[in-house]
């Protein structure tokens, strides 16, 4: 097969219904250019949107769940092991939210190499006090430095610095918060516990997560200044959390831990299944929608290839009267259909980076999402690689089944019925 004079023989060929060729490629080049724009932009939502769920949720996190306790006294006597016990208003036993032995605990995980970094918590739920105003709400005592590290919270802090909880009696608190009690940074808030404890913090930042639920309850201090808040001592830890440097293996870890340490665990799948399955639907629409546009674009040339059979008649009957086998013929207008496919294919490469581009410094500005400017964009490769490879396969197979009707035309009767 002379696959050089095949090539030359489309060439023509598509000079010939250059208007047909260019319409057909121009539908391809638009099909991949909207795919790569659209899987770009959907990737970048689900990115930014699972960032801010890994921003605030460890990828592990260890604590005492307040639950009745699964072994009562009666089941665990010898003497009644094999009788049917009936046991009526069980009342639930108070473990305490402490985690006991937590340094013991936190120095293991620090040592463990799958573990990037190990942030010790104390949550309480107090009242917050202003005047008359009283909001019920949460204060996060926290190690400053890892807790910076793992979950980024430096980026929602809008007035202050993380690093100034370093004061002592320090406090940063929500900006849904701030505003309901007409407080800023600088001004002293008080904090009551369940327990009675008074205290009066310096509020030394304002905070914005974006999600108003968070922003109007939450409040962020030191580690030491919770403890003393409470009343507890330097030991007392109510939550660990962890960072995997493989955030995959947080569910069989986690299990792992559980086992190890007699502690509660959930991994950051359970705790934000929710965000995990809108990022899944929108990624099946993004590609659906992209994978439809290059199934049309293949109809368009499967059809002018079509016409272009009917057509040149004349010169595929010549063709074959010359010595050309009906599998070169096929080869010729398989070739049609990878030039346009890659013609178009290259073209909607280069049209979908620019529209990405465009997107990307688009302005997007909202208080609800208050670190970020523009509208989300993944320049990742596999998406250009994705487009380019199905615009071929589209094209080709488009391509296919004239190409197998051209390789069946029978010479004599064509040029019996001219």
């Amino acid at each position: 097969m002379n696959y050089k004079l095949i090539l030359n023989i489309a060439f023509h060929l598509l000079r010939a219904r250059l208007k047909q060729t260019i319409v057909a490629a121009v539908g391809v080049t638009f099909s991949i250019a909207m795919f790569i724009a659209l899987v770009s932009f959907m990737s970048g939502l689900n990115e930014m949107l699972d960032g801010l769920m890994l921003n605030r949720t460890p990828h592990i996190l260890l604590y005492n769940e307040v639950k009745p306790s699964e072994n009562q006294p009666l089941s665990l006597s010898g003497d009644y092991k094999r009788n049917t016990n009936f046991i009526r208003s069980i009342k639930p036993k108070d473990r305490g939210k402490s985690i006991y032995n937590s340094m013991s605990i936190i120095k293991t995980l620090k040592q463990d190499k799958r573990i990037i970094d190990v942030a010790p918590k104390v949550t309480a739920s107090v009242l917050f006090n202003s005047g008359t105003i009283e909001i019920a709400g949460f204060v996060n005592g926290i190690d400053i430095i890892a807790e910076d590290t793992l979950f980024k919270i430096s980026d929602y802090i809008k007035e202050g610095k993380v690093t100034d909880l370093s004061q002592n009696n320090s406090i940063i608190i929500g900006k849904g918060l701030s505003d309901k009690m007409l407080l800023s940074k600088g001004d002293i808030i008080k904090i009551s516990t369940s327990s009675g404890n008074l205290a009066s913090l310096k509020i030394v930042g304002i905070s914005e997560i974006g999600i108003a639920e968070i922003d109007n309850v939450m409040s962020y201090t030191s580690l030491a200044t919770a403890q003393k808040l409470l009343g507890q001592n330097k030991s007392y830890i109510t939550d660990i959390q962890i960072n995997l440097y493989d955030k995959e293996s947080a569910v069989p870890l986690s299990k792992e831990f559980h086992t190890a340490f007699n502690l509660d665990a959930i991994d950051y799948q359970t705790a934000n299944s929710q965000f995990e399955t809108g990022s899944t639907v929108r990624s099946i629409i993004s590609y659906s929608v992209g994978i439809v546009l290059l199934i049309v674009a293949g109809f368009g040339i499967y059809n002018i290839l079509n016409m272009m059979i009917y057509e040149k008649m004349d010169s595929i009957a010549i063709l074959k009267a010359t010595g050309f086998s009906g599998n070169d013929v096929k080869w010729i207008f398989i070739s049609l259909s990878i030039i346009i496919g890659l013609t178009g294919g290259i073209f909607g490469l280069v049209f979908g980076y620019v529209f990405s581009a465009i997107i990307d410094v688009i302005p997007f500005e909202t208080t609800s999402l208050p670190t970020v400017k523009t509208y989300p964009i993944d320049y990742n490769i596999v998406y250009y690689s994705i487009g380019i490879t199905f615009a071929l396969f589209t094209t080709i197979i488009s391509g296919l089944f004239p190409a197998l009707k051209a390789s069946r035309v029978d010479p004599v009767e064509i040029i019996r019925g001219k």
